[in-house]
């Protein structure tokens, strides 16, 4: 039992470090782009001005955008 436990415990780790790296999350140096982009992600996302969809524009907080197309159509 002890040996499926820890079997189990390895392959979970495994996968999230594989997750992880695919997503390319190692590759960051942070989370967050700047202070007033964790203060927004922990506090003021509930309640979003134009001021501050100007500030995650200027200070670059969404990454680069990616064009999707529409399998709808």
């Amino acid at each position: 039992m002890k040996k499926l436990f820890i079997l189990l415990i390895v392959l979970i780790v495994s996968g999230c470090c594989h997750l992880a790296e695919q997503s390319e999350f190692w590759k960051h140096k942070s989370i967050y782009a700047s202070w007033d982009h964790t203060g927004f992600s922990i506090f003021g996302y509930q309640n979003p001005t134009v001021l501050d969809v100007k500030e995650t524009k200027q200070q670059g907080w969404w990454g680069i955008p990616v064009e999707v197309k529409d399998k709808r159509r």
